[in-house]
């Protein structure tokens, strides 16, 4: 998931940053940091980008994706209330399944693009993008205010295993995950504690999102990087493994200042 962000230009002092619960594992594997959606990420590591890519086409790579926005809204019906703000089709989501969809405004224009899935009986599992988390939860909370509670997961951190090998390098600590299809989504226990993991990822090859507590994030990503087929992969490769597949989002800067104020209809000739 989702949205490209160019690392950031303008000065952005160290201290301003948010960081990860894996910002110093970064550093000790040598990678460059950057600021990024308003945190400090690694863009590369000591391969550079161009292996990095080929690395996740050709094995398996990790990616830290911490920095976007988890959340549980929960209440009385938290599907139907979902589509309120989404053109998704969120009643009909069975358990075990995730759909991706948008945010919109009262207009119909996009906000963002976000994931939302049902791992287990525990309401509405959403994670957004991190660049616009903050007014996301906003928006939400604001249009579903008395229908639904919103519980941001600050808690907890967010790996990806990208690659044709990351269904074998996962199988090796979640057999369970290994009889998952895309788009499935499970809570499940895993690594030694309760983990929400998906059958997803945005790089154009087959993978897993796996959402930890934070406490046990750099545990676990030690644990995964033992296996020889799997490595750390940056920000700089994640956007060109997405934009050589063809995935780029439909809520883009550029497409959310054109629809930000109106609807989406359907083109005819399509």
């Amino acid at each position: 998931m989702r949205l490209s962000h160019q690392p950031e230009s303008r000065n952005v002092s160290d201290e301003t940053l948010k960081t990860t619960p894996l910002h110093q594992a970064h550093i000790d594997a040598g990678a460059r940091m950057v600021p990024f959606a308003g945190y400090s990420m690694p863009v590369q590591y000591k391969d550079g980008v161009l292996k990095e890519h080929l690395w996740t086409r050709e094995h398996a790579g990790l990616f830290d994706v911490s920095h976007m926005g988890q959340a549980r809204l929960r209440g009385v019906s938290p599907l139907s209330a979902f589509e309120e703000i989404t053109p998704g089709d969120f009643i009909g989501l069975k358990p075990g399944k995730q759909r991706y969809s948008v945010l919109l405004n009262k207009q119909g224009g996009v906000i963002d693009d976000l994931m939302a899935a049902r791992p287990d009986d525990d309401g509405l599992f959403v994670v957004v993008n991190g660049a616009c988390k903050d007014n996301d939860f906003k928006v939400m909370d604001a249009e579903l205010a008395g229908q639904v509670t919103i519980e941001r997961l600050e808690d907890r951190a967010l790996l990806a295993v990208q690659g044709p090998e990351a269904a074998a390098v996962i199988a090796r600590h979640l057999p369970a995950a290994a009889k998952m299809v895309f788009m499935d989504s499970r809570a499940m226990p895993g690594f030694g504690t309760n983990i929400l993991i998906s059958r997803s990822g945005y790089t154009g090859e087959d993978g897993y999102e796996i959402s930890v507590p934070a406490s046990d994030a750099v545990r676990i990503w030690d644990l995964l990087l033992e296996d020889e087929r799997l490595k750390p992969i940056g920000l700089g490769a994640r956007d060109s493994l997405r934009l050589e597949a063809g995935c780029r989002s439909m809520a883009t800067t550029s497409m959310r200042r054109s629809v930000r104020s109106r609807p989406i209809w359907p083109s005819p000739s399509r």
